[in-house]
This record gives C-alpha cells, sequence and structure tokens, in this order.
C-alpha cells in the first residue's frame, strides 16, 4: 500500500512542485523538510525510475536559490531588527556571527551556510542588510544551490542503487543517511568555524 502510494506520488505531474515547495519553505522555516525532500525523490528517482533524477536537482537547486535571494531581499529592505524575533540575543549573536563571515570570506559563508539550516537564515539576512552586491550574492548562492542539490540527491541515489527492489526501504534509509550526515556536516563546520584564526589569516581580503 505504501509503496504503491510512492508510485504514485513519483509518477505524479506534482512532485517536482511539491519539491520546489518543500525546498523554497525549508529557507524561512527550518522545520520543514527541504533536504529530507530532495534525497527521498532522489531515491524514488532510482528505485522507480520516475521522477526523472536530472529534474529533481534542477528543481531543488532552483527553489534553493530562490528561497536564499528572496531572504537576501528581506534583509536589504527591511535591515536586521524589523522584527521582535530578531532582535532576541541569540538572534542578534548569529546576525553576528553572520556579518563576521561575509567580512573575511563571501564564497566561503554563503557555500558553508547553505548546509547549516538557522545558519543559511542568517548569513542570507545579512547579506541583503550589509548590502552585498546583488550579482556577487546571487553567483555565489547560486554555486552554493547546486553543490547542495547535487549533495542531497547523490545520497538518495547511492541507497537506492544500494537497495533495489524496495523503493519505501530505500526512501527510508536514504533520510536517515541524510539526516546523520548533515548532523555530521554541521558540527564539523560549527567547530571550524568557532576555532580561531592564525594572525596572518586576520588581514586577509574577503573574496
Amino acid at each position: 500500500m505504501v509503496e504503491e502510494m510512492l508510485a504514485q506520488l513519483a509518477s505524479s505531474v506534482w512532485a517536482l512542485p511539491v519539491l520546489f515547495l518543500l525546498v523554497l519553505g525549508d529557507a524561512f522555516l527550518v522545520i520543514i523538510p527541504g533536504e529530507t525532500a530532495v534525497t527521498a525523490f532522489a531515491a524514488l528517482s532510482v528505485a522507480q525510475g520516475q521522477p526523472s533524477l536530472v529534474g529533481v536537482v534542477a528543481v531543488a537547486a532552483a527553489a534553493a536559490l530562490s528561497g536564499d535571494v528572496i531572504c537576501y531581499l528581506i534583509g536589504r529592505r527591511t535591515g536586521l531588527d524589523r522584527w521582535a524575533w530578531m532582535r532576541r540575543p541569540r538572534v542578534v549573536a548569529a546576525f553576528g556571527w553572520a556579518r563576521t563571515r561575509l567580512d573575511r570570506s563571501t564564497a566561503a559563508v554563503l557555500f558553508s551556510a547553505r548546509f547549516i539550516p538557522f545558519g543559511r537564515l542568517a548569513v542570507n539576512l545579512t547579506a541583503g542588510a550589509s548590502r552585498v552586491p546583488a550579482p556577487r550574492y546571487v553567483l555565489f548562492a547560486a554555486g552554493a544551490a547546486v553543490v547542495w542539490a547535487l549533495y542531497q540527491a547523490f545520497i538518495g541515489a547511492v541507497v537506492a542503487h544500494l537497495l533495489p527492489g524496495s523503493p519505501l526501504l530505500a526512501v527510508v534509509v536514504s533520510i536517515v543517511v541524510a539526516l546523520l550526515a548533515g548532523l555530521l556536516l554541521d558540527a564539523v563546520l560549527a567547530r571550524r568555524w568557532r576555532r580561531p584564526r592564525p594572525p596572518a589569516e586576520r588581514d586577509v581580503v574577503r573574496d
């Protein structure tokens, strides 16, 4: 029954539009499972032949970039203190952290933050509020979105290839693997960002 439902979802004309909306919504609300949706749809693509794996990657990348750009425009238009939640101490600290990283290297922080849910939101809003030039921002954000989409889809595709004949198991395992990989990557990146820079790096000009 469940596998039949998955087959219907995979072959539905709504499959990629639903994926787009989930990834887009994930840019604003971290509780929306954008990452796992990409992985699950990629697993379905390999297990059942639908939807197109290229389509999954393209739609995920386009939705991720769209969400990032909207957050950038919100930050550019409203700044970082328009709403009450933005003035909470922890959020203010996150914005300060993002501004420091953007001052060091726009490219590095946009690529890294794409894999960290709230870090991504803070960086995109701060990039807009800090008036990072739009062409520069879009270029780096687009590259990060493509890399992120490929990474998430790769996990689903590999798991489905290793578990042929059971789309449901492939989807469940791929989601678990994606979540564990995300937690590990989040921890590694957070530890790297907390690490003090050597004195020689403190005068490096932003990318």
